[in-house]
């Protein structure tokens, strides 16, 4: 593999306060390297999105070691944990680029937030992922759905991160335009060198872009291996019945017949790793 650059080893994160605390990861294992994409896979509530939280610093772990670049990320409090957030070591793509990036800015101002002197550098993060600089003066409203996206990219990777989480960037887009952005996600990562985590409940997207994959099923990682082994050979009920939901992948989609069985055995399976 890959040298090691996110590691994740036996992590525990509860959350709520009193008696509303509940466990949402379980012990996961996992690991991205340079220049190398992993997909995470999962239904809503599965604790993707909490695992990404976690990694950049925004939730607490309460058990394990997580470690991105060589640091203890688990490790930091106060200054140093806002110092490792500002480094922009990881950078973070959300869901909707129409809520996470800022309808009162322009594009350019959005995507060189936070650079000490952009200049040239905003126009040239725009050409990288595809964009007219002229967009730089626009309002993220003013621009359609792939653009604000393309933005939202832009803008993380002005800050020549390492590791890059993507947490759904695809699921608000439409076919033609998520094709797109997959293609230039995969191809900033490879030309730069930067490991990515690929999140999403859909595996048809996960699957064209990614080395491995990890599923994660009720805060437990109960599958991980090569891509083409986890979507050829799935092991795991859970992995079965994502890939039989996923036309995209087998080419045909399951029966209503052959989902209830599943999910039959998924009801009493255990939830350890499976590892192929």
């Amino acid at each position: 593999m890959a040298e090691p650059l996110l590691e994740v080893s036996g992590l525990v994160v509860r959350l709520g306060r009193g008696r509303e605390r509940r466990s949402i990861l379980h012990g996961v294992d996992l690991t991205v390297g340079a220049g190398e994409s992993v997909g995470l896979i999962g239904e809503t509530g599965s604790g993707k999105t909490t695992l990404a939280r976690t990694v950049v610093g925004l939730h607490r772990a309460e058990r394990g070691t997580l470690r991105v670049a060589g640091t203890d990320v688990t490790a930091l409090r106060g200054a140093r944990l806002r110092a490792f957030r500002r480094s922009g070591v990881v950078q973070y793509v959300f869901q909707d680029p129409l809520r996470s990036l800022d309808p009162d800015l322009t594009l350019g101002d959005s995507v060189g937030f936070g650079i000490t002197d952009p200049g040239d550098r905003v126009a040239d993060a725009l050409l990288a992922v595809g964009l007219d600089p002229a967009l730089a003066a626009r309002r993220p409203g003013e621009v359609s759905g792939g653009q604000r996206q393309r933005a939202a990219i832009a803008r993380a990777m002005i800050a020549r991160p390492r590791l890059l989480i993507c947490d759904e960037p695809v699921s608000a887009l439409d076919a033609a335009t998520r094709v797109q952005v997959l293609d230039l996600l995969s191809g900033l990562c490879a030309e730069h060198g930067i490991g990515l985590l690929y999140i999403s409940h859909d595996l048809g997207s996960v699957a064209g872009i990614t080395d491995r994959l990890v599923v994660l099923h009720h805060g437990d990682v109960v599958e991980t291996g090569t891509t083409e082994q986890v979507v050829t050979a799935p092991c795991h009920p859970y992995t079965r019945l994502l890939i039989g939901s996923a036309p995209t992948v087998d080419g045909g989609g399951m029966g209503r017949a052959e989902r209830a069985e599943l999910r039959a055995q998924l009801a009493h399976a255990p939830n350890g790793k499976v590892l192929t």
